[in-house]
């Protein structure tokens, strides 16, 4: 019987029975979840990295928002909230779609 020791959706241990298997989960606490869920981010970010078709891609990307929305629940932060801090250091530094790339910089 596999090993794995991580986080998962919270549908999967249903889904996992409804194939006719059992499965044993436990409820993290919550410094744990948070934890849990930074090393959740992590393999959904490799994962992005290895994605080798768009739709792979956003796959993970959707995962990676999952984890997101996830997190801000347990800081007690809204999407809206992040959204707000998104745009004001977007004004501030601007954003990432340019494809700037900063090779080095002289004193």
């Amino acid at each position: 019987m596999p090993v794995y020791n991580k986080l998962v959706r919270d549908l999967i241990p249903q889904i996992i029975e409804a194939g006719g298997k059992t499965c044993s989960i436990r409820v993290l606490e919550q410094g744990e979840h948070l934890e849990e869920i930074k090393a959740k981010m992590q393999e959904e970010a490799l994962e992005f990295l290895e994605a080798v078709s768009p739709k792979e891609a956003i796959e993970e990307l959707a995962d990676m928002l999952e984890l997101v929305h996830a997190a801000l629940q347990m800081y007690g932060v809204s999407y809206e909230q992040l959204e707000q801090l998104r745009i004001q250091k977007k004004m501030q530094r601007g954003g990432f779609s340019k494809g700037i790339y900063l090779v080095e910089v002289k004193e």
